[in-house]
C-alpha cells in the first residue's frame, strides 16, 4: 500500500516526527528558518497532508497549490491565527492544534516574566555585567512586592488558569476580564476590562490574536494601568501595540512589562523596546521545556495522521467540517 505524502515545515521533536516517518512518506524541512511562501507553494504540491508551525502562513491559495487531494492540516501549537482557518473549511479540510498540552509551560513562564519584571532581574544581572556592583544600598534596583497585590487576567481560558492557581502561593488577589468564562475558586470576574486595569498591579494577557483583540494593548489601555504596574504578554505579539507601549515605559507611564511574543518574531535588534531597562522580552519561549514539545510534537503527529485515515481528528478546530460531509 502506498504511503501518504505529507510536507513537514519544520524538523520537530522525535516523539512526533518518528510517528510520522513510520506511517508516511515525509518530506521534512530541514532549515533553521522557515520556508518562504514561494517554497511552501512548492512544498505542499501533490501533498495529502502539511504539518506546519505557527510561522507559516496556510491560506487558501497555499491549500488549492496542494491540491484535492490534500486531506488535513495539522499546527503544531495552540494557537491557529497563522491559518486561515474559513479557507481550509471551505475546502473541507480538518485543521489540528496542540490545545492543553502547552498550558502549565505557558503559565509557568508567564509567573517567571511577572516574577523577572516585578524585582528587575534582568536588569540586575545586566548592572552585575557592566561592571555597576561597588556595593549594598538600601535603594538598589528596588522592585514590587507580590504579596497583597492584584494579579489582573485578560482572557481566562486554560493558561489564564493556570496562573491563576500559581497566585495562590504568592498571596496574590486574581480578577480576570473574560465574558465567556466563568469564575473560578480564587478568580474573581471583572464587569469591564477599565475596572480590571484600575485594579490590577500585573496585567497579564491570555486572549487569542483575532481582529478583536489585535492592538487590545495601546495608548489607552495603558493610560488605565496604575503606575507602577506590570504589563505580562505571553498571548501573540500583535495584541501589544509596541509603539504605544514603548512611550508607556519610556515615560514611567508603567513601570515595567515583560513579553515572551513580538511583532515580529523576531524582534529587530534596532527595536526601541531593547533600549529600555524595564522591559523583559525573551523569544517566544512559553512552552519551550522537553516535556512540552514532546508532547505537542506527538500531537501535532496525532491530529495528521487521524486526517489521513479519514478519522476525526483529536483536537481539530474546525469540527464543522465533519458535519458539512464533505
Amino acid at each position: 500500500m502506498t504511503r501518504p505524502k505529507v510536507f513537514v515545515t519544520r524538523v520537530i521533536r522525535d516523539a512526533g516526527l518518528t510517528l510520522v516517518r513510520e506511517f508516511c512518506n515525509a518530506d521534512v524541512w530541514e532549515g533553521d528558518l522557515p520556508p518562504t511562501h514561494d517554497v511552501l507553494l512548492e512544498k505542499v504540491r501533490g501533498m495529502d497532508g502539511l504539518l506546519c508551525l505557527l510561522t507559516d502562513r496556510i491560506d487558501g491559495e497555499l491549500l488549492d497549490a496542494a491540491g484535492s487531494q490534500l486531506k488535513v492540516v495539522s499546527n503544531h501549537a495552540v494557537g491557529f491565527d497563522n491559518i486561515v482557518v474559513p479557507d481550509a473549511t471551505a475546502r473541507g479540510i480538518p485543521v489540528g492544534n496542540t490545545p492543553g498540552i502547552l498550558t502549565d509551560a505557558t503559565a509557568d513562564l508567564a509567573f517567571a516574566l511577572l516574577l523577572a519584571a516585578a524585582r528587575r532581574i534582568t536588569e540586575a544581572e545586566r548592572y552585575i555585567h557592566a561592571g555597576k556592583w561597588k556595593t549594598w544600598h538600601p535603594s538598589m534596583l528596588l522592585g514590587i512586592d507580590l504579596a497583597g497585590k492584584t494579579l489582573g487576567l485578560v482572557g481566562f481560558g486554560r493558561i489564564g488558569r493556570a496562573m491563576a492557581k500559581r497566585a495562590v502561593g504568592f498571596d496574590l488577589r486574581v480578577i480576570f476580564y473574560d465574558p465567556t468564562a466563568e469564575p473560578e475558586f480564587n478568580a474573581a470576574p471583572m464587569s469591564s476590562l477599565d475596572a480590571l486595569l484600575r485594579e490590577s498591579d500585573f496585567v497579564s494577557i491570555h486572549t487569542p490574536l483575532n481582529q478583536a483583540t489585535r492592538h487590545i494593548v495601546n495608548a489607552d489601555f495603558l493610560s488605565k494601568m496604575k503606575r507602577n504596574a506590570i504589563l505580562i504578554n505571553t498571548s501573540r505579539g500583535p495584541v501589544v501595540d509596541q509603539d504605544d507601549l514603548y512611550q508607556a515605559l519610556k515615560s514611567n507611564q508603567i513601570f515595567a512589562a515583560a513579553l515572551d511574543v513580538t511583532d515580529p518574531e523576531p524582534l529587530p535588534l534596532d527595536s526601541p523596546l531593547l533600549t529600555l531597562e524595564n522591559c523583559v522580552i525573551v523569544p517566544h519561549i512559553g512552552s519551550a521545556s522537553e516535556k512540552t514539545r514532546d508532547d505537542m510534537a506527538r500531537l501535532a503527529a496525532l491530529n495528521l495522521i487521524a486526517g489521513l485515515k479519514g478519522e476525526r481528528l483529536p483536537h481539530c478546530v474546525n469540527p464543522e467540517v465533519y458535519e458539512s460531509g464533505r
